[in-house]
């Protein structure tokens, strides 16, 4: 198969164009570079420099390349963000996301992967976050999260072809040092860049219903996350129209103050944490059962959150310091 991968010169993306490359897949890449890197791709692949966004480019990239599945990780991810312009971003994820399977389906693309969030979940009230956990986002980025899982879903049963829906927990590490976050959006390089800065990092309330009254999260490392995105893509040709919905995480439990904790042990900086309100809207916990995708494709994490903090502390060292 040959696959277009979507947003494959961003932070996730290279990672899974990596993984999927060395497996000796053939894939070309569309990215409009607005938070992509373009130097993050192996040397002579592809690059479409383009947006879901423009049909035309969309057709004539699956057309010049013969391509015949799709992992579209191209949106705005932002949850605070997309408070701020939910226009922005419905007409990025949603209406993109629309543009791009009419294409698909015209072109007969046989499988479709989705990138989606545990975002879709919201607040569960659950130790275990299952995929028939109900569905509430919080945030206009959940929400199009979840309208992107049903408009996926229903492209594939009427048009033939087979999709998937990865649930990402939380994202974490890097796979090489270039291949990096150099956003600073989620928990560890926002602890790293405060570190780094000789600040204090921030903890976000202390008096949730858990074991030290910080959140608790699931985390999953780039690299696994990528081998999955790998086991689904190949298993979607011999699914049929069917679809595969499933959590990626590691079913394991640490709370802000342990990353923290760990986060300062693994630079040697050892600033302790300053300690702030709640912010709206988060839950004590969300914490995957990852069984589904285990039972259904055998895929399970290898990485252990030490793992996660130490290539992410290289990448961030490779990338602020040269």
């Amino acid at each position: 198969m040959t696959f277009l991968i979507t947003g494959g010169a961003g932070y996730i993306g290279a990672h899974v164009v990596r993984a999927m490359a060395e497996a000796g897949e053939r894939c070309v890449v569309l990215d409009d570079l607005s938070t992509g890197d373009a130097r993050r791709l192996p040397e002579g692949l592809p690059l479409v420099v383009g947006s879901v966004l423009d049909r035309d480019a969309v057709e004539d990239t699956l057309d010049r390349y013969g391509v015949t599945g799709v992992v579209h990780l191209a949106a705005k991810k932002q949850v605070g963000e997309s408070v701020e312009v939910p226009l922005h971003y419905y007409r990025q994820n949603l209406h993109g996301l629309t543009v791009l399977l009419e294409a698909v389906a015209a072109a007969g693309v046989r499988g479709f992967l989705f990138s989606s969030s545990a975002a879709v979940y919201g607040m569960p009230d659950t130790d275990a976050v299952t995929e028939d956990t109900p569905c509430a986002p919080l945030s206009p980025y959940g929400e199009t999260k979840l309208a992107g899982e049903w408009l996926v879903r229903a492209a594939g049963q009427a048009h033939g072809f087979s999709t998937a829906c990865l649930r990402y927990f939380n994202v974490a590490g890097a796979a090489a040092p270039e291949l990096a976050d150099t956003g600073v959006f989620n928990l560890v390089p926002m602890v790293l860049e405060r570190l780094d800065a000789g600040r204090a990092p921030r903890v976000f309330g202390t008096d949730y219903p858990t074991p030290d009254g910080t959140c608790v999260r699931d985390y999953v490392h780039v690299a696994d996350l990528a081998d999955a995105h790998l086991a689904v893509a190949r298993a979607l040709p011999g699914r049929g129209a069917g679809d595969l919905t499933v959590n990626i995480g590691r079913g394991e439990g640490v709370s802000v103050r342990e990353m923290v904790d760990l986060i300062n042990e693994v630079t040697g900086i050892g600033i302790a944490p300053e300690t702030a309100s709640r912010r709206a809207g988060d839950p004590a916990r969300v914490v995957a059962s990852a069984d589904r995708v285990a039972a259904e494709l055998g895929w399970k994490a290898r990485h252990g959150v030490r793992d996660m903090v130490e290539s992410a502390w290289l990448g961030w060292q490779h990338h602020r310091r040269g």
